[in-house]
């Protein structure tokens, strides 16, 4: 891998975080109901894709928490490893109501990283109990190690 790859990779990811960071608060048909804040276990990609374990704290609006655990996959380009990772999503639903659990489900979206030592990366999903919930990058995500990845994402999400 290149430093001009890792630097172009970079750029990329920055560029989609930015992006997506607006995508869900400019849809008049969702309201914020909280920031899911998820520590990934750190990882190798295998060329096409990766998988990797995480553990999530939702923290809705009224200030009561929720536990989460599941797995993220991204399928595309995925080359190097991570440390552990931490990622934070704002999360979108029609409603600020929503029952205990509610965030469970299969999510699926897009993803980029770029690590060279310190990194970024972004990812944006929809999905949940009936697609309703949208996840997107509430800060641009933070890991290390040596890492390029662009593609589809899907997340499993689990109540604890």
């Amino acid at each position: 891998m290149t430093i001009k790859t890792v630097l172009a990779g970079t750029a990329l990811a920055a560029g989609l975080a930015v992006s997506l960071m607006g995508t869900a608060q400019a849809d008049g048909s969702r309201v914020q109901v909280g920031v899911l804040d998820c520590t990934v276990a750190g990882g190798t990609g295998f060329i096409i894709g990766s998988t990797k374990k995480l553990w999530c704290s939702f923290k809705k609006t009224d200030g009561s928490r929720e536990k989460y655990s599941g797995t993220i996959r991204k399928y595309g380009i995925d080359i190097g490893s991570t440390d552990k990772t931490n990622i934070a999503w704002a999360v979108f639903a029609p409603s600020k109501k929503i029952s205990y659990g509610a965030l469970a489900g299969d999510y699926g979206g897009i993803s980029a990283e770029a690590t060279v030592g310190g990194g970024i990366g972004a990812n944006a999903l929809i999905g949940g109990s009936r697609k309703s919930f949208a996840l997107q990058p509430f800060s641009v995500q933070t890991q290390t190690g040596l890492n390029i990845a662009a593609g589809i994402a899907s997340l499993e999400l689990r109540a604890r």
